[in-house]
């Protein structure tokens, strides 16, 4: 299974233009469209029956054949915002998808009108062991939904599979003050000790990040 713990900042359509040959950003056009179409119009009977898939959703599947691989997150993000995408086709991308494309699903959730309803795609992610979902899971919008409880088992999930907390996001901000994360954070400490394991050095930042107050203590104070 790849391994990438962390992911690139998301581009923007002038940024990728400015990156993609002709021939792709003509396709990305094509693609753009064609979401737009879709998300200007009442659902309709597609080519090939009511059950098939709008075109848009093939387009983010090709994405990385089309713009590159290093340029398909953002390609996927772009084409899901463009579409309005709904939580429907969020979860059908998500479940069908390949573990890229689901990534790319988790990226672009905050920059969708969803409210806490798409949680349960990035509670799936936590549950998996592939740092690129878990990476992508604790971005923006879990920062803004996902409740404590879960919040602070996705800090301790991002330890144990190796994550960096830097991928975290609002992670000073939620951690402030929180003496249950700390707490954890202790007993996770604890039995890596005792199994004759390291602690990793990311944990030590979180357990500091917990001290109430306005800010965490600095290496002066």
């Amino acid at each position: 299974m790849p391994m990438t713990p962390t992911t690139s900042p998301l581009l923007t359509r002038e940024e990728l233009d400015a990156q993609l040959g002709g021939a792709a950003r003509a396709w990305l056009d094509e693609a753009l469209a064609e979401a737009e179409h879709a998300a200007s119009h009442e659902p309709c009977e597609q080519p090939g029956g009511p059950y098939a898939v709008p075109s848009w959703e093939l387009r983010y599947a090709a994405a990385g054949r089309y713009c590159g691989l290093e340029h398909a997150d953002s390609v996927r993000a772009l084409l899901l915002v463009e579409a309005h995408a709904a939580l429907p086709a969020l979860t059908r991308l998500y479940e069908q998808g390949t573990a890229a494309e689901r990534r790319a699903v988790l990226l672009a959730l905050h920059r969708l009108d969803l409210g806490p309803t798409a949680l349960p795609l990035v509670e799936d992610a936590l549950r998996t062991n592939d740092t690129r979902l878990v990476a992508a899971a604790v971005g923006p919008y879990a920062a803004a939904h996902l409740e404590a409880h879960n919040w602070r088992h996705a800090i301790l999930k991002c330890l144990f599979t190796g994550v960096p907390v830097a991928a975290v996001d609002q992670l000073a901000q939620r951690s402030r003050g929180d003496a249950e994360l700390a707490r954890m954070l202790g007993d996770f400490a604890a039995e890596r000790i005792a199994a004759g394991r390291s602690v990793p050095a990311d944990l030590t930042r979180v357990l500091d990040l917990t001290v109430p107050g306005p800010a965490a203590p600095t290496e002066e104070s």
